[in-house]
């Protein structure tokens, strides 16, 4: 029997007059994605080469730049290719490891935005202790956890996912998120019960012990001179601004995304392309803008250029 026959295929509903305007999202599409990879790589880059960015802070900033690569690059390629499609399909197990990829990312994102919240508590907090504490082993150990755990807590999912019968071949999105649970004839009461757990662990634990940081940076540094307020400042609203940008398109994608509603397409296209748009460049744009020594090195390179 031929393989092919036996593979399920998902139509990808959620594009708006795709055939009329395909080249002109394409043009879009690849130029915000080779704008991705070029800003964030460009400040990977700064953070290697130069020794005074050797600091658990910037080893953080460049961590989660990456992240924001594999981001991009679990939705950017596929999009590309079905915008020059005549079909906008799918097959199942590729949506799986689409969706694989996608959360496994996100929830490293919220684990590395804890690891800076926790560094910047420590130096500001407590900096005598601060050599001691934010060693090079430790800062491994954050790393590792950061993309170890989303990995194995989201690879649980799909495999629960994986022999489960669909009834719909239709879902209403550009790319595997959690719309495709519609698609299954019966929900899974272990996939939702784990489902929560990993929400929990990856999302609102991590948001909430980054607001339980920021705020006992925030006491400490109203009660200590003016220059640890400015160092307070300078380093942690990025990370603010970071984190209340990713937690808006997360509550986008846990509220309306998994809703069976009414909600008019294009409304859900424009909210969707938010996440594969804006928020990948946004983190570059913010560290190389509001991070002072970084900002210093990106004149430094464009005075070269």
């Amino acid at each position: 029997m031929d393989d092919e026959a036996n593979v399920t295929y998902i139509t990808l509903s959620g594009y708006v007059e795709v055939q009329k305007y395909r080249y002109l999202y394409f043009l879009i599409m690849f130029t915000v994605y080779i704008l991705i990879l070029c800003c964030n790589f460009t400040i990977v880059c700064l953070i290697w080469m130069h020794k005074n960015l050797h600091e658990p802070m910037y080893v953080f900033i460049a961590a989660l730049l990456l992240n924001s690569v594999l981001y991009s690059t679990s939705v950017y390629p596929k999009l590309l290719i079905d915008l020059l499609s005549e079909e906008q399909i799918i097959s199942y197990s590729a949506c799986l490891f689409q969706y694989f990829q996608f959360y496994s990312s996100g929830g490293s994102e919220f684990l590395l935005l804890s690891a800076m919240a926790y560094d910047r508590y420590v130096s500001i907090c407590k900096p005598l202790q601060y050599p001691t504490i934010m060693r090079k082993t430790t800062i491994s150990i954050f790393l590792v956890l950061a993309w170890l755990l989303p990995a194995c807590q989201t690879s649980v999912q799909v495999i629960l996912s994986a022999d489960m019968k669909l009834c719909y071949l239709t879902l209403k999105g550009i790319f595997c998120n959690n719309s495709f649970y519609n698609l299954n004839c019966v929900s899974s009461r272990a996939r939702s019960i784990f489902g929560v757990f990993v929400l929990l662990n990856l999302g609102l634990f991590p948001f909430l012990f980054i607001l339980f940081t920021y705020t006992r940076i925030l006491i400490i540094s109203y009660q200590s001179n003016r220059n640890v307020r400015k160092k307070a400042a300078q380093t942690c609203l990025p990370h603010l601004l970071v984190l209340i940008s990713f937690a808006c398109l997360c509550a986008y994608d846990i509220i309306i995304v998994r809703m069976e509603s009414d909600f008019p397409k294009i409304a859900r296209f424009m909210m969707t392309l938010q996440v594969v748009l804006y928020h990948p460049l946004f983190n570059p744009i913010i560290y190389g803008l509001k991070m002072k020594e970084i900002n210093k090195h990106l004149k430094r390179l464009r005075r070269c250029c």
